[in-house]
């Protein structure tokens, strides 16, 4: 799967997923990075508005994440109990967010 992210600070963002949170990437050129992905997983949720699309990055410990985080000077939103998991979420220099998410359920990755 490969996933864009639209920013108002593309270079921005670049630079936070590089530098801040250690993705790595493969240099493109004229600017352009590619950040590696690790598995991931596809959900469709019913609505009654105009579809929206939401992005998360799966962690094992959320609380440990939004620790390593917050040494970094980043901000988390505070972490809320859904019942099927654990959510939190950032804002990325460019004005998006970017949630992180513990799940309590099996991933498409176990049985992948």
């Amino acid at each position: 799967m490969h996933a864009i992210i639209y920013s108002r600070d593309a270079a921005a963002d670049r630079t936070f997923f590089r530098d801040v949170l250690g993705i790595p990437f493969i240099d493109a050129g004229d600017g352009w990075l590619i950040f590696a992905a690790p598995p991931s997983e596809l959900a469709f949720h019913p609505t009654d508005s105009d579809g929206k699309h939401e992005l998360f990055l799966m962690c094992d410990d959320v609380n440990a994440e939004v620790d390593q985080l917050g040494k970094k000077g980043i901000e988390c939103s505070p972490i809320t109990d859904q019942g099927w998991g654990l959510l939190t979420s950032i804002r990325l220099p460019g004005g998006g967010d970017l949630g992180l998410y513990e799940p309590r359920h099996a991933t498409a990755s176990d049985g992948a």
